[in-house]
């Protein structure tokens, strides 16, 4: 196992690599990313909505279900390789606090991490999951619309704190997968505070690209603005602090001082 030193250096190490990316790179990389979240995703509506009784019976059973089917994405991410917005907001942090790297490459990096995955998730939606019909009958269209209706219901500032309690977890998951050192011991630490957050109900801003955009094409009453206004925004808002400054920050500053 890797100590909280020695996964800093991990990170820095990472977030160089990618400031060295192509754009074309990063955009392939991306695409892979919002496609594997989407993935996550749609099994955990297969396996979760495809359990009426149990919802009706032990709703905390059927949001657990949901939960641990959800971390295939970020597992495929970590061990395929591919790019996460989410993830990259705690990553570039130690470097910048030590000045390895600039902020400008943070953001060039978030930007077109951000579009790539919401093509990628986009893609999952509409080719794999809407043309297909995976999710059109019952019991799956009901959590479909379920799930993009409560998404798009809260208001601003919830929704942003449930950003917020996401990518502390997600980041979080991907600092223990960096810990680990066997593929075993990162899915499992992956899975972990993955399924967490998942359970708990906060918001990811690239799975809501998959959730409620399918729910849009399945037919469901919300707009594409609503769906950018009342959850895009604020989720991805709460996500950068979630990542940046509750786990890129902390542990930037508590262990990667000495790597200037």
């Amino acid at each position: 196992m890797n100590s909280p030193k020695e996964g800093i250096k991990i990170v820095n190490e990472i977030a160089l690599n990618k400031e060295g990316y192509t754009v074309s790179k990063t955009l392939i990389l991306a695409f892979l990313a919002g496609a594997y979240v989407a993935f996550g995703g749609l099994l955990a509506i297969i396996i979760s909505g495809g359990s009426p009784g149990i919802a009706a019976n032990n709703p905390g059973l059927a949001k657990f279900l949901f939960g641990a089917a959800f971390p295939l994405g970020l597992i495929l991410v970590v061990l395929v390789g591919a790019e996460l917005f989410t993830g990259n907001n705690a990553y570039f942090i130690p470097n910048i606090l030590t000045k390895r790297q600039r902020a400008m490459a943070m953001f060039k990096n978030w930007g077109l991490v951000y579009f790539g995955n919401f093509i990628g998730a986009m893609f999952i939606a509409y080719v794999i999951t809407h043309l297909t019909h995976l999710v059109s009958s019952e019991p799956y269209i009901n959590t479909v619309f379920k799930i993009a209706n409560s998404k798009t219901s809260n208001p601003f500032l919830v929704t942003f704190i449930k950003g917020v309690g996401a990518n502390w977890l997600v980041c979080l998951a991907l600092w223990q997968g960096i810990a680990a050192k066997s593929s075993s011991g990162k899915i499992l630490a992956i899975w972990i505070p993955v399924m967490a957050f998942v359970t708990m109900g906060f918001e990811h801003s690239i799975a809501n690209m998959y959730f409620i955009p399918l729910a849009i094409m399945e037919g469901a009453d919300i707009t594409w603005a609503t769906f950018v206004t009342k959850n895009l925004i604020p989720a991805t808002m709460g996500n950068i602090v979630g990542g940046a400054l509750f786990v890129g920050l902390p542990y930037g500053y508590l262990f990667g001082k000495t790597e200037n």
